[in-house]
């Protein structure tokens, strides 16, 4: 990833970047749109090589499309998947000073760590 600033966008529900070509053709400009949306600073290098890689992902999709026809029911696994539930029972658990004997750092009865939120907390 780059520092460079990303290029400004429209960022309206129905704006494409210009040069958006085909229907399903993946630009560069349509990359680099969507890495401004999504404040991604992308080198150009970057780009052409998501550009390449979405491009492959839509023509898979576009080849899933042309063989997913009314007959044939959408499915989200290939085989059918079964919940396995076994009774909620309490087991054997650490006591509290059991399990802060070996935390680096405890006020007493809690762990304590360092922010991870920074300025915006």
């Amino acid at each position: 990833m780059s520092s460079e600033t990303p290029p400004t966008v429209s960022t309206s529900a129905n704006s494409r970047p210009a040069g958006s070509g085909e229907p399903g053709e993946i630009t560069t400009a349509q990359v680099a749109h969507l890495a401004g949306l999504a404040r991604i600073n992308l080198s150009p290098d970057e780009i052409t090589k998501l550009t390449g890689e979405l491009a492959a992902i839509v023509e898979n999709v576009a080849k899933v499309t042309e063989v997913a026809t009314p007959d044939v029911p959408a499915t989200s696994h290939p085989i059918p998947l079964a919940n396995v539930y076994r009774p909620d029972v309490v087991g054997v658990t650490l006591t509290q000073e059991q399990a802060l004997s070996g935390a680096p750092d405890h006020d007493g009865s809690r762990f304590r760590v360092s922010a991870i939120l920074g300025e915006e907390q």
